[in-house]
């Protein structure tokens, strides 16, 4: 067999059971996955390793830091030719167990992200595009550590609809998108109609309009999300030995498009070549179905883009991911300065890519390695040794990871797809997965569109569309699909016996998609799903119906900030000052009481 077989044919024990989906398809024997695939016995994780009896560690405190539609293939740390600025990152990685193939569960911001804190994948949680709700009884990291003792917090984007906490004691910002059923695909219109475009799609106004700005939304609301982050781990630093471990979820909007950012970050690409995409534009009549419908609902069928637009767009996509450096540079320094950063395990991830350009296609919405392929670093240098990954890992397995770092079990019986990452931090590679899977009913489908990586073969499967495979070790650019080769029996594009290989692997991932997704069942479930919510949304947007709202209001009370009269003085003394001081000025040792006023705490 070719050295670039990677992969097994799909195998029995790879079989959803009940006729759902398991994830990675690996059972405990209850039709669950146990986390990690590593058990104490009763088929559950045992957290930490820590055996019974023994004294517990310290509970650490978990800083999780999201980015919206960054694309790893960009970036520096998974990209040596990368151009892309990003000093902060690039230190963080240094210290840090990397995955260099992550993927995201669905290449959309809602489905991924719902499938991110559940630990699910979007078809068993029924989270089919940006407007669907998952219900709140539905298990999310949040949860589990709420329950063993954490103070879970989120500031900034998740695109919750209804439910806007989803386990998080505390949410610090509202959401940057609307919490309502106001962006849900439409599938019955995009069959009679093919062409239609809602009003709320991506266009090509990002690309034609990209540039500078002085402001933007998304500015404003980063800006937001940062000044609340470090208030919180301010306060945070000054609670005392009494507070309780914190696991901070800091969601930024950047580098999601439109592609336009301020000059500070502008300026930086000032003197570098901005390179054009490594494929260019496929012509349309030669783009798979898919990537034929995501041009049309994106406004881009007729567009062709000159060098300098396509440049101006991918440099201003550049400055924002510099200005999300900036902002991970800015939490790390806080962390250092109020001395939560030897306590703190540090995740790094997003939510999907953007294929900026490459093949013609930009945002995300497609299986290509630009839209769905994510950044996942891990940070805890003390415990866990530094090192990259090449292993096929999900952001899926970030709750049972979550789960295991603070030394904690899975509920028995609770369904989970994701599986935890333990074995890479602890350097048993050998014993970690190799399997990512995705799943996409969104717009720009009439159809489910599904997603198998396993060691380096890429296989995706749409009824309305067929099945594609690629090889990304013979063809990282994604050019040759292997599946339309193998489908010309007179072809002599491959050698016969790497024919022989592609042709078992393409049968054993189709096998397994047979019995791993009912796409009938699917499409009748997300038809009915789209079609109540079109009409809930229509009695609530009916005229002069009062306009429901479900976005998230933070509470701003400016009755229990700075200096009140109701305030104990213990409180007071601690939040006057970080780190405390004796009479002289002098900082206090750590954990040492505080004996004397600080000044500004209670008097003019």
């Amino acid at each position: 067999m070719p050295a670039a077989l990677n992969s097994q044919p799909a195998s029995p024990e790879r079989a959803p059971v009940n006729g759902v989906s398991n994830g990675i398809g690996y059972t405990n024997g209850n039709g669950h996955t146990n986390g990690n695939g590593h058990t104490n016995g009763n088929g559950h994780t045992n957290g930490n390793g820590i055996a019974p009896g023994q004294d517990k560690e310290k509970q650490l405190n978990i800083l999780y830091i999201m980015a919206d539609q960054l694309a790893a293939p960009v970036m520096k740390i998974y990209n040596p030719e990368s151009i892309v600025q990003t000093p902060n990152i690039d230190a963080l990685a240094a210290k840090s167990v990397q995955f260099d193939s992550a993927y995201c569960p669905s290449p959309l911001c809602g489905p991924s992200r719902m499938s991110m804190i559940t630990g699910q994948l979007p078809m068993k949680i029924g989270a089919y595009d940006n407007a669907a709700q998952i219900l709140s009884d539905t298990p999310t990291y949040a949860h589990y550590l709420r329950r063993d003792g954490y103070q879970t917090v989120l500031a900034g984007k998740m695109h919750f609809v209804m439910d806007q906490k989803h386990g998080y004691e505390k949410r610090l910002t509202t959401d940057i998108y609307p919490g309502d059923f106001g962006w849900a695909a439409n599938w019955d219109a995009d069959i009679e109609e093919p062409d239609q475009r809602l009003e709320w799609y991506h266009n090509a106004s990002s690309i034609e309009q990209a540039g500078v700005c002085v402001r933007s939304n998304q500015l404003d609301y980063d800006e937001e999300v940062m000044y609340k982050s470090t208030q919180f781990l301010h306060n945070y630093a000054r609670k005392g030995d009494s507070r309780r471990p914190f696991c901070l979820t800091v969601s930024l909007t950047h580098p999601h498009d439109p592609y336009t950012i301020e000059e500070e970050y502008w300026d930086k690409y000032e003197k570098v070549g901005i390179d054009l995409p490594k494929v260019p534009r496929i012509p349309n009549e030669e783009q798979d179905p898919h990537s034929k419908r995501l041009l049309k609902v994106c406004d881009l069928w007729d567009k062709n883009f000159t060098d300098d637009q396509i440049k101006r767009a991918r440099r201003a996509y550049y400055g924002a991911v510099s200005y999300v450096d900036d902002c991970v540079g800015k939490l790390l320094k806080v962390l250092e300065k109020c001395r939560l950063a030897e306590d703190t395990i540090i995740v790094f991830s997003g939510d999907h890519g953007d294929m900026l350009g490459e093949r013609g296609l930009w945002y995300k919405m497609s299986y290509f390695e630009s839209s769905v392929r994510v950044p996942l670093l891990i940070s805890y240098p003390k415990k866990y040794t530094p090192h990259r990954v090449t292993n096929n890992v999900s952001t899926l397995d970030i709750l049972p990871t979550m789960v295991d770092l603070i030394g904690k079990k899975l509920v028995p019986g609770l369904p989970m797809d994701g599986r935890s990452l333990l074995p890479f931090l602890e350097g048993r590679d050998s014993e970690g997965h190799d399997t990512a899977i995705a799943e996409y009913t969104g717009e720009g489908t009439v159809s489910p569109i599904m997603m198998i990586k396993r060691g380096n073969w890429k296989f995706t499967i749409c009824p309305a569309d067929g099945v594609q495979l690629f090889d990304l070790e013979r063809d990282p650019l994604e050019l040759e699909d292997l599946a339309k080769v193998l489908a010309d029996p007179e072809s002599e594009m491959l050698d016969p016996e790497y024919r022989e290989t592609a042709e078992i692997i393409l049968r054993g991932f189709a096998a397994e998609a047979k019995q791993r997704w009912d796409f009938e069942s699917i499409t009748e479930q997300v038809l009915l799903s789209q079609r109540k919510r079109k009409f809930v949304w229509s009695a609530f947007t009916a005229k002069d119906s009062e306009r429901e709202k479900w976005d998230f209001n933070p509470i701003d009370d400016g009755r229990e900030k700075y200096i009140r009269s109701h305030m104990p003085l213990d409180d007071l003394e601690r939040m006057a000052r970080f780190p405390p001081v004796d009479a002289n000025g002098n900082e206090l040792p750590k954990g040492a009481p505080i004996k004397v006023d600080q000044a500004g705490s209670h008097g003019e």
